[in-house]
């Protein structure tokens, strides 16, 4: 009977973290579904750069269609700092091209 309840512990233990294994495959899963940042690439809305100023304080831009909003995020505040930046980031295929007059 001794040797019984050691058992039964590691046992118990053992399953326990599997347990918590499970959980945090089935978190992980759940997270990259409802990311913030739309990591599938489809949508109108994504989250281009995140600056932390401090322990309470982040700048956040924002890319939504064309537009970029840089946005300050504290302790229940939202303050948009400049909307409607046209997006720095253009692709190789977006930028324009000169006109060749002669």
């Amino acid at each position: 009977m001794d040797s019984v309840d050691p058992l039964r512990f590691i046992f118990g233990f053992i399953f326990v973290l599997g347990l918590i294994g499970v959980m945090a495959v089935v978190l992980r899963q759940y997270a990259r579904k409802h990311s913030l940042g739309n990591v599938g690439g489809e949508g109108r809305l994504r989250v281009i750069e995140v600056c932390y100023i401090d322990h309470k304080r982040k700048l956040v831009l924002v890319r939504r269609d064309n537009a970029e909003h840089l946005l300050l995020l504290s302790d229940g505040r939202e303050l948009v700092i400049e909307s409607g930046i046209v997006g720095s980031m253009m692709s190789q295929t977006e930028t324009p091209k000169k006109s060749e007059h002669a």
